[in-house]
């Protein structure tokens, strides 16, 4: 099993991001309001868009009205920078518009203060 540790837990704050590597692959590291780190490939399997580029944020409820939005799972939705797609952070990355599709993915753990991803 190929293992590495990709930042320390201070480099990321609760609902931030950053691209890290894995090997020669880009990755990027995130880390939901509730502390939890997640990791995938940094590229959005649309059109290849460097997804450090884009956005976490949250959604709209399907309970929203016209002009009414009811917002949920703040900082735990990746938005693309290229075309909006967004990825369930929380969920394998899957994406909310098409939930069989989804980002790859890399397990995480953490010892220490280290950030450790491997497959």
């Amino acid at each position: 099993m190929k293992e590495q540790v990709v930042c320390k837990t201070t480099d990321i704050q609760p609902g931030e991001m950053m691209e890290s590597f894995f090997g020669k692959q880009n990755v990027l590291i995130c880390r939901t309001p509730d502390g939890e780190f997640y990791a995938f490939m940094n590229q959005c399997n649309h059109q290849g868009a460097p997804l450090d580029k884009g956005m976490m944020c949250g959604a709209t409820t399907e309970h929203s009205k016209p002009g009414e939005y009811h917002y949920c799972h703040k900082g735990e939705i990746l938005r693309c920078p290229w075309h909006g797609r967004e990825f369930d952070i929380k969920n394998e990355g899957r994406m909310l518009a098409n939930p069989d599709k989804k980002l790859p993915s890399f397990k995480v753990r953490v010892e220490g203060v280290e950030v450790i991803i491997y497959k």
